[in-house]
């Protein structure tokens, strides 16, 4: 009985491969179906304002876009090599108060940048990683900092009534996604100096943006 049954499931396996390779799936359309997990409130209503998705789930053979690991550019040339000043962006219109704040403003315009490169926005980002350095003198990396630059691109509208939240103004991206994410902070980033890099998925739509 039990050979019966390890053969049984070994042809359902076969035939669900045949299936699956028979059918033109790989030569159909992309589909679009992202499912943004956003979970509701004790209350069973609408959070207006998640800070990010629980997770995300991407329909079945969706193009999806890996980034590389992307650092602030070195704008800031009055500012000594390889120093985390060097990384400030001068030409940031936003308030900051932090050094990784003002680096992830900087960070955050590359990764749009890359994006729309490859005929993509912000708004199709599915999933961030973002790799944290402490700022020269603390022990702990600047998470806060790090957040209130995310706000000004992601995560910025209220999901009820489809504004921008004013407590996030002004935002450089009005933008209602809640990507999944994760936060690490680690000893050293690649390039001294960095005290922020970010990798993104995202998922390329159905119909192309005009």
């Amino acid at each position: 009985m039990k050979k019966f049954n390890l053969n049984h499931h070994l042809i359902l396996s076969l035939a669900a491969a045949v299936t699956l390779f028979s059918g033109n799936v790989f030569s159909e359309p992309k589909p679009t179906e992202t499912d943004y997990n956003i979970p509701l409130r004790a209350n069973g209503t609408i959070n207006p304002d998640p800070f990010l998705a629980s997770g995300v789930g991407v329909g079945k053979n969706v193009s999806i876009y890996w980034s590389a690991g992307t650092g602030p550019a070195a704008r800031n040339t009055a500012a000594p090599a390889g120093t985390p000043e060097r990384y400030i962006d001068p030409a940031i219109t936003i308030p900051y108060s932090t050094i990784t704040e003002a680096q992830g403003l900087n960070n955050l315009a590359r990764i749009k940048e890359n994006l729309e490169s490859v005929g993509l926005t912000l708004e199709d980002v599915t999933f961030m990683r973002i790799y944290l350095e402490a700022p020269p003198g603390a022990t702990r990396a600047d998470y806060n900092g790090w957040n209130r630059a995310y706000r000004k691109y992601f995560a910025n509208v209220n999901l009820e009534t489809g504004a921008v939240i004013p407590a996030y103004e002004p935002v450089a991206v009005v933008n209602a996604r809640r990507p999944a994410r994760s936060n690490l902070q680690v000893a050293t980033l690649p390039v001294a100096g960095w005290l922020v890099e970010i990798e993104v998925i995202a998922a390329y739509p159905q119909v192309p943006k005009k």
